[in-house]
């Protein structure tokens, strides 16, 4: 019996609380509330830009000739198919007679690499030329580089000289017991 009356005392008490709790908690805000902060989000994906579509006229007789890549920046060898003495070297370090280099897609198949260049605000992407591909038997293994052996440089065989010696120093050298001058044991 007593112990009925602590449980049911003990749920009196808990009841007041429990429903004081579910009062305190706020009310679920239209999702409409939020539909200006969407709007002007400075948080918003941004969305890639598409270089302009290739301008025809500066480049349609133009072919990547060389591409390689190195540490200083990745070099681009660009020439004309029309035009047998037209020969661009182009850096990603900055333009070179208004050609510049905007992007460049690598890839591990030879001749499959493509450059996107501009040349006074328009943009052309090039590749290699496919008909002297064709003609020349192209590996797509590179080279072993050649083992380096650095040879030591020789030894001389001189004779290693003796230590160098020096006398020894008394830390307190003996001084005679010579009776100073005037006195009468001289």
């Amino acid at each position: 019996m007593k112990r009925t009356q602590i449980l049911i005392s003990i749920f009196v008490l808990l009841c007041p609380v429990a429903t004081q709790r579910a009062d305190d908690i706020p009310k679920r805000f239209n999702f409409d509330r939020y539909s200006a902060m969407l709007n002007r989000s400075p948080f918003a994906v941004a969305t890639a830009v598409a270089l302009p579509v290739a301008g025809a006229d500066f480049a349609k007789e133009l072919y990547v000739a060389n591409a390689a890549r190195s540490p200083e920046g990745d070099m681009v060898t660009i020439a004309s198919t029309a035009d047998g003495n037209f020969k661009e070297y182009l850096t990603t370090k900055g333009p070179v007679d208004g050609y510049s280099i905007a992007s460049i897609e690598w890839s591990d198949r030879v001749g499959a690499t493509k450059v996107t260049i501009s040349k006074d605000g328009k943009f052309a992407t090039i590749g290699f030329n496919e008909a002297l591909l064709a003609e020349q038997p192209v590996t797509n293994v590179a080279p072993a580089p050649l083992p380096l052996r650095v040879k030591p440089a020789p030894i001389p065989t001189l004779p290693t000289p003796p230590p160098h010696k020096r006398g020894v120093i008394q830390r307190s050298p003996q001084v005679p017991n010579v009776p100073p001058p005037g006195s009468p044991d001289m």
